[in-house]
């Protein structure tokens, strides 16, 4: 018998992805969109304040996250807030940190 496939992704669909990749790729964003996973909406200050990382840095890498759709924003008066615009980002980045931590103690127990 043989195993059906999944059905392979679309050629279109691929370059986006490759887009939304390479904007995960940074570790100040993945720390936003981390901080983001577990506390909610936060307004840049709080990030700026929860990070170390100053407050150009975060609005610029928070501003690559919101054209990619990632993050969407409120402005509330002279304050913006931002907070994760897929719920599913959470589970990739929670999936993506278990396969790397599986890597790792493998290593370490092989090693």
């Amino acid at each position: 018998m043989v195993a059906e496939q999944a059905p392979l992704v679309p050629e279109a669909l691929l370059e986006p992805v490759v887009r939304r990749l390479r904007v995960l790729g940074d570790p100040v964003r993945l720390r936003l969109l981390n901080l983001l996973r577990t506390r909610g909406e936060l307004s840049v200050q709080e990030m700026v304040d929860a990070l170390g990382v100053r407050q150009p840095s975060v609005s610029k890498h928070l501003n690559q996250l919101a054209r990619e759709g990632l993050v969407h924003r409120r402005r509330e008066g002279v304050h913006v807030h931002y907070r994760l615009a897929d719920p599913s980002l959470a589970g990739l980045f929670l999936l993506l940190c278990r396969s790397v931590e599986a890597r790792v103690d493998g290593a370490i127990k092989q090693s």
